[in-house]
């Protein structure tokens, strides 16, 4: 059995974790892994105390990656701590929502649309998550990360971000042992000491919210969210050496469009041609990724032993959690509880009308909305819980 937690075998069982992006609706991440908690304790088993060792975040999914490795080796009480901050999110600990804050971003940038070229000072963003960053000062605590990574609770924690500077789609990641970064096509890795600086990066959704400034090989480039041109996202958490890996999503797996007759033949509004692309952004790539490595896997399957062993390739298992129900009209619920400068701002866009909700539904940081999602998580999870089970080895 290998002692050096830091440095897992080859032929080590690692289970990784990789969370999706999505705003507000991450929320749903939350209730899983809750519920996930709650059967681990259950057994009453020390070495479920923590059973993820490879972490992988991307946007709204990194903050809670970031979140479960850093609040201790307890899972339970990890989980718990979450719960009690998605349940009772407002707005204004993300993001300005005041009237004269909204003025000064939403309202700007609004205007710059029209007549950008009188402005002299050219808007960063839609919204200032200034709120955000002190939140998230406040909440997480690294040195935790760090002694989470010496004690071997887990081996890696890692970030994605993408570079508007270069255009790559960078991977930040901490680990106790050396790993050789990976290069592939418009994506490579950096392992670096994580910040709150690299989850506002990654959680950066365009036009939202404002790029940040990140050191990367020696130089300052301006990065957003990372689930920009991520074109493989289940990939890190393979490279940093999971056998098995979870997947948590954002989103049903084939989530369509809101089909009412009446806005079959009406041009669509800002808002969904914006929740369009964020479709495009957050969740695409991942079902993408998730069915290209179950066509490995059955290829794989497929090959007799002497041929399998000549491969580099080897199966990873997958448990992939996605939401029953579609989060835009779980949105479209709750649009009313967002504070009225945000909404009258977005309600420009369409973003108030049940069309548009999609705009909204990764915004809406209210807790009568993640607490309807936080509920669906737990229903979710409870519904594979066979699944579940088979995937962890509980009983």
């Amino acid at each position: 059995m290998n002692t050096d937690f830091s440095k897992p075998s080859p032929d080590e069982d690692v289970v990784g974790l990789v969370l999706s992006g999505g705003g507000a609706r991450a929320a749903y991440q939350v209730g899983v892994m809750h519920q996930l908690a709650k059967w681990f304790s259950e057994q009453n088993r020390r070495d479920f105390d923590f059973p993820f060792k490879i972490l992988c975040g991307t946007s709204a999914g990194a903050i809670n990656a970031t979140a479960l490795t850093c609040a201790g080796r307890n899972f339970y009480q990890s989980t718990d701590r979450m719960m009690r901050v998605w349940e009772n999110f407002k707005s204004e600990q993300v993001y300005r929502s005041d009237s004269l804050g909204i003025i000064k971003t939403g309202a700007r940038w609004l205007s710059a649309l029209s007549i950008g070229w009188m402005l002299r000072k050219r808007p960063k963003s839609l919204l200032d998550n200034t709120p955000l960053a002190q939140l998230l000062q406040q909440l997480l605590h690294f040195r935790r990360l760090d002694e989470a990574l010496e004690n071997g609770t887990i081996h890696a924690l890692a970030i994605t971000a993408s570079s508007y500077t270069s255009g790559r789609n960078v991977t930040f990641f901490q680990s106790q042992q050396e790993v050789d970064p990976w290069i592939r096509t418009q994506r490579v890795a950096h392992q670096d000491r994580l910040t709150v600086e690299h989850l506002l990066a990654s959680a950066a959704i365009p036009f939202v919210f404002p790029a940040i400034s990140l050191n990367y090989e020696g130089q300052s480039e301006y990065f957003g969210d990372g689930s920009m041109r991520q074109l493989a996202p289940i990939s890190p958490a393979i490279h940093l050496g999971a056998t098995r890996v979870m997947v948590v999503g954002s989103s049903q797996s084939r989530e369509g469009h809101t089909n009412s007759v009446d806005l079959q033949n009406a041009y669509p509004s800002l808002a969904q041609i914006a929740g369009h692309a964020m479709a495009s952004i957050f969740l695409d790539n991942l079902s993408i990724d998730i069915e290209r490595l179950t066509r490995v896997n059955k290829t794989l399957s497929l090959l007799p032993p002497e041929m399998a062993v000549k491969t580099p390739l080897k199966p990873i298992e997958l448990l992939v959690i996605s939401p029953s129900q579609r989060i835009d009209d779980v949105a479209a619920r709750h649009v009313q509880d967002m504070p009225r400068p945000v909404r009258t701002m977005l309600s420009a866009l369409g973003a108030t009308e049940t069309s548009g909700s999609a705009l909204a539904s990764y915004l809406l940081f209210e807790g009568n909305y993640t607490r309807e999602l936080i509920r669906m998580g737990i229903a979710d999870t409870i519904a594979k819980k066979d699944e579940v089970f088979e995937f962890f080895r509980l009983s």
